[in-house]
C-alpha cells in the first residue's frame, strides 16, 4: 500500500518546519522530508546569521532559549560615517532554532524522516501527486510544498521558478571572540546588528557585526559576483578573502579570535523576482521562491511568514468535505505572499540594485541623509515610497541613475 499524506513538505529549515508546525496544529497529516541525517542536524545547513527582530520572535513565539542576544538598535556603516536606529532584534543560535521548530512540529504531530533527501515530483495528468526520495522511495499528498532552498528540486522540475546564478549572493561569516564591539572610532555596537556599506570590504554588497554578548559577535560579508563587484572589488580575492582582509585592517578585530570551524557558516541566496510561487498541489515557500529581503538580507521573518500563508492556503484546500488543490485555488497563496510576505517586492529590489551601484562617498553622504530624516520618513523609505526615497536622491546622483537606467534596459 502506498502511503498518503494530506500535506508532504521538502525541507526542514525554518519556512518548511514552521509550514509543517502550523498545518499540524491544524491536526492535518504532514510528513517532512529531510536530506541531512538527524544525527547533528543541522550540520550541513546552520548557515544563516540569524538576525531577526522582536515583530518575528513575538509573532511566531520563539523562546528565549534559542536566542543568543537579544538586541536594541541597529547601526549602518559607510566607510566613514554611521546611522542608528533604536530596533529591537535578536540574533538566534541558528542550530538551536532549527531543532527547536522541528521539535515543535513533532510535538503536534508531524512526522519527520531525516536522510530523506527529494529526487522527484510525482505527477499524474499533469499533475503533482507525491514526490520520490532517498532513491527509489515514493509517498504521495494532496499538496507537495518544496522548502529545499537555492536547490528547489521539485519547483524547477515543475517550471514553477528558475534562479539564476548572476542573482546569486554568497556570503561567509564567523563567530568570534575579543571584538571591540565599542571601540573609539566607530558608533557603539553594544547590543546591536550593525550592517557596513564599503566596496573594500563587500564590494557590490555589505559586511556586518551581530553582536552576540560580552565581547562575540557574529561577523562576515556577503555580496553578488555583479557588475558593482567588478568594478569596485579585488576580483583577485575570494569571498574568505575580503572578509580576512576586513579582519586584518579593522581595529575593531585586532583582538578578535576565530571560534573554531564549526563556527563558520557559509551560505547563498538569490535575489531576485520570484517567477511563479504555485501550481496545481504544490506551492514554493522559504527561499526556494526566493523570499529573501533584497535590501538588507533578512530571510528568517521572511521564510516564516511565507510558510504561514502557505500553512492557509492549504488549510482552505483541503477543510470541507470537498478538496480542491487547483492551481486556482492554490493561487491564494500567491496573492497572501505578495501581500504579506513580499510588499513592493520590485520596488524593493530596485532599491538594491540602485544601493550597490552606488560609490564609496555616496555611502558616506547617505549616512548624512539617514541622520537628517524624521523616524516617519525613514520607515516609509525602508518600505519603498518614492516620495521618502527622493529625499535621499540628489542631482549629482544623476549620472549613477543613468548607469542604473542604462543597465536595466541591457536586461
Amino acid at each position: 500500500m502506498s502511503e498518503h499524506y494530506d500535506v508532504v513538505i521538502a525541507g526542514a529549515g525554518p519556512a518548511g518546519a514552521q509550514c509543517a508546525r502550523d498545518l499540524a496544529q491544524r491536526e492535518y497529516d504532514v510528513l517532512v522530508l529531510e536530506a541531512e541525517p538527524e544525527d547533528g542536524f543541522p550540520r550541513q545547513s546552520n548557515k544563516s546569521t540569524a538576525g531577526t527582530f522582536a515583530s518575528m520572535t513575538g509573532a511566531f513565539g520563539i523562546p528565549d532559549d534559542v536566542v543568543m542576544n537579544y538586541t536594541d538598535e541597529v547601526v549602518l556603516e559607510s566607510p566613514n560615517e554611521y546611522f542608528v536606529q533604536d530596533q529591537p532584534g535578536a540574533v538566534l543560535e541558528f542550530a538551536d532554532f532549527k531543532r527547536w521548530l522541528v521539535a515543535e512540529g513533532r510535538e503536534h504531530g508531524a512526522e519527520y524522516r531525516f536522510d530523506a533527501r527529494v529526487n522527484n515530483p510525482i505527477t499524474e495528468d499533469g499533475g503533482v501527486v507525491g514526490v520520490q526520495y532517498a532513491g527509489d522511495e515514493e509517498v504521495f499528498a494532496d499538496i507537495v510544498v518544496d522548502a529545499t532552498g537555492p536547490a528547489a528540486p521539485l519547483a524547477k522540475k515543475l517550471d514553477v521558478c528558475t534562479l539564476e546564478r548572476k542573482n546569486q549572493a554568497v556570503g561567509i561569516e564567523w563567530e568570534m571572540e575579543g571584538v571591540d564591539v565599542d571601540h573609539p572610532d566607530f558608533a557603539d555596537l553594544t547590543d546591536a546588528m550593525m550592517l557596513r556599506l564599503d566596496h573594500e570590504y563587500a564590494p557590490g554588497g555589505y559586511s556586518w557585526v551581530f553582536h552576540t554578548g560580552g565581547d562575540t559577535a557574529k561577523v562576515g560579508v556577503c555580496y553578488i559576483q555583479s557588475e558593482s563587484y567588478q568594478q569596485y572589488g579585488d576580483t583577485s580575492k575570494s569571498i574568505d578573502g575580503h572578509l580576512n582582509h576586513w579582519l586584518e585592517v579593522d581595529p575593531r578585530f585586532a583582538d578578535a579570535q576565530r571560534l573554531g570551524d564549526k563556527q563558520q557558516h557559509r551560505g547563498s541566496a538569490h535575489i531576485q523576482m520570484p517567477d511563479d510561487l504555485s501550481t496545481d498541489s504544490f506551492l514554493a515557500i522559504g527561499d526556494t521562491v526566493p523570499t529573501i529581503d533584497p535590501l538588507w538580507g533578512e530571510g528568517i521573518h521572511k521564510c516564516m511568514e511565507s510558510a504561514r500563508v502557505a500553512a492557509i492556503t492549504a488549510d482552505r484546500c483541503l477543510m470541507g468535505s470537498e478538496t480542491d488543490t487547483s492551481a486556482g485555488a492554490m493561487s491564494i497563496y500567491d496573492d497572501l505572499w505578495h501581500a504579506r510576505v513580499a510588499p513592493d517586492m520590485r520596488t524593493r529590489l530596485t532599491m538594491t540594485q540602485l544601493l550597490y551601484l552606488a560609490p564609496n562617498e555616496r555611502y558616506d553622504r547617505l549616512m548624512d541623509d539617514l541622520n537628517a530624516m524624521d523616524v516617519d520618513t525613514l520607515s516609509d523609505a525602508n518600505n519603498g515610497s518614492i516620495r521618502s526615497l527622493a529625499r535621499l536622491t540628489h542631482l549629482d546622483d544623476l549620472p549613477l541613475l543613468a548607469r542604473f537606467a542604462k543597465q536595466r534596459l541591457a536586461e
